[in-house]
């Protein structure tokens, strides 16, 4: 097929976009239209399928790949994985069950509107944490100038994977194998930092690298597996403020904040109350970050009527069920801390406020404390892991 086939396929991808209402910036329109997705996905991808239990993700390379079929899977709106546990998917050697992605190419609809949402334009110092393929930072590359970005991969398969495909498409920004939670200060300060992956906390640290009245963009999450995108602003007291915003944004979790591994557990007894809300609710987009906030320690299985929270720090449980006579709900817990006790009082609270979006809620960043509040600042609030 033909770049210029491409080219329409690019279009056709900007228009539809548009049409949602994702885009509206005219130089990130361009930036879309310009850059070319297919080099970006590289060698191979992984295509998922996923039969009762189980995801299976089967390597799809691109030399193996019709070129028209190759093409109208890179444009189309979609996150395409491209390593699977530290493996990239021209190193697989087949099929792999189960696995955890550990970089992708995200939606270019996400992308491109974060981009916007960011407020960049040429010119803008901006900070990219979390470089993946490379295509969010040849997008920023087209709007701000490629002397004016600055990426951070912290997989060095990745990262080198990432600086070939910017090679080819004709861009030279700069381009660090390093751990992102840190930042970047040789090129700092930034008037504007995107995170493309998520995080318990933000480190204080990388605050400091952002020029007073410079925006951070970053997803905060955890291991309750919720996940909110949040616009904050860098005052001159060295304060940090801003809003979530709507929508519903989610990223795989900067690695040295995911959660310690470990091995099989038990639900062991414990003791046994009816609880006073639906454990669905945890279901929710925002209740389930809600319930997040109550217990950040605990990492959430489960579903619907049947939540499993496990403590990382303590060993604590808390599971529910649908009550015996089929009347409400039953928790069971056990250990030093009361996690579902936790839960609840939040998630009261959340609906005693109407049960609003995520983008109801804001945080503020302090060189002693991170909080996400409901409302306004002064409103209730939640205090983040640091």
């Amino acid at each position: 097929m033909t770049n210029e086939t491409a080219a329409a396929l690019r279009r056709r991808l900007v228009e539809q976009i548009v049409g949602d209402g994702v885009l509206h910036d005219a130089e990130v329109r361009r930036a879309a239209e310009t850059v070319p997705r297919e080099v970006f996905l590289g060698p191979a991808i992984y295509k998922p399928s996923s039969p009762p239990g189980v995801t299976v993700w089967t390597p799809a390379r691109r030399d193996d790949t019709p070129t028209d079929e190759w093409l109208r899977l890179t444009y189309q709106d979609q996150t395409w994985v491209t390593q699977l546990d530290g493996v990239l998917a021209e190193d697989a050697v087949g099929p792999v069950t189960g696995g955890s992605p550990t970089s992708s190419s995200t939606l270019p609809s996400v992308i491109l509107w974060m981009i916007e949402q960011a407020g960049v334009t040429r010119g803008k110092r901006v900070l990219i944490i979390g470089a993946g393929t490379g295509l969010s930072t040849a997008y920023v590359c087209e709007v701000a100038g490629e002397d004016n970005v600055t990426s951070i991969e912290t997989d060095a398969a990745a990262a080198e994977r990432a600086r070939k495909a910017l090679a080819e498409a004709g861009y030279a920004p700069t381009l660090i194998t390093a751990d992102g939670l840190r930042g970047y200060p040789d090129r700092a300060p930034y008037d504007i930092v995107i995170a493309f992956c998520s995080m318990r906390h933000v480190p204080y640290g990388l605050l400091q690298q952002i020029e007073v009245g410079g925006t951070l963009l970053v997803t905060l999450a955890g291991w309750g597996v919720a996940h909110g995108l949040a616009r904050l602003v860098m005052q001159a007291d060295g304060v940090a403020e801003g809003r979530f915003l709507p929508g519903y944004t989610s990223f795989m979790i900067a690695r040295p904040h995911d959660r310690p591994l470990h091995g099989p557990f038990e639900l062991l007894p414990g003791d046994e109350r009816p609880s006073r809300i639906d454990p669905a609710l945890l279901d929710d987009w925002t209740g389930r970050f809600v319930a997040q906030l109550a217990a950040p320690s605990a990492e959430r299985l489960g579903v619907g009527a049947e939540q499993i929270l496990l403590d990382v720090a303590t060993g604590s449980q808390a599971r529910t069920c649908r009550a015996e006579d089929g009347d409400g709900w039953t928790v069971i817990q056990r250990g030093p801390i009361k996690l579902w006790n936790a839960v609840e009082d939040s998630i009261v609270l959340w609906e005693s406020k109407g049960s609003p979006h995520l983008s109801g809620f804001g945080v503020t960043i302090t060189s002693d404390t991170q909080r996400v509040w409901l409302g306004e600042p002064s409103g209730p609030s939640w205090t983040l892991p640091i």
